[in-house]
């Protein structure tokens, strides 16, 4: 019930921080959207809890599936990468509001 609204509430905080304007705001909204899909998956991938996968400790059919966890080790690797891209979008997009164009240096000829 807890991971449920763990779940919720990043689905939600994520959804609210998006539809902001700022956009580093909508960044950490996809961040926190992207952290509440990697819990999904992990609580669809294990149903209960789980021996390791270990040969000599226990029983390897009580064993935990490392699907589920590998597609969330690689999800948060995308989500890192895809992050720090867009927040140097951010920055190197943060007057984009201005009405006239920023000056280059250069000079046009008419």
């Amino acid at each position: 019930m807890i991971l449920a609204l763990t779940i919720g509430v990043l689905t939600a905080g994520g959804v609210y921080l998006m539809l902001q304007r700022s956009m580093v705001r909508a960044v950490f909204g996809l961040t926190l959207v992207s952290h509440a899909a990697n819990f999904i998956l992990l609580t669809a991938g294990v149903s209960a809890w789980r021996v390791e996968p270990l040969s000599d400790r226990g029983d390897q059919s009580l064993a935990a599936d490392p699907l589920p966890q590998a597609f969330v080790l690689t999800a948060i690797v995308i989500t890192l990468a895809v992050t720090i891209f867009m927040l140097a979008l951010a920055v190197l997009g943060h007057d984009d509001d201005q009405k006239r164009a920023p000056e280059t240096g250069e000079v046009r000829e008419s």
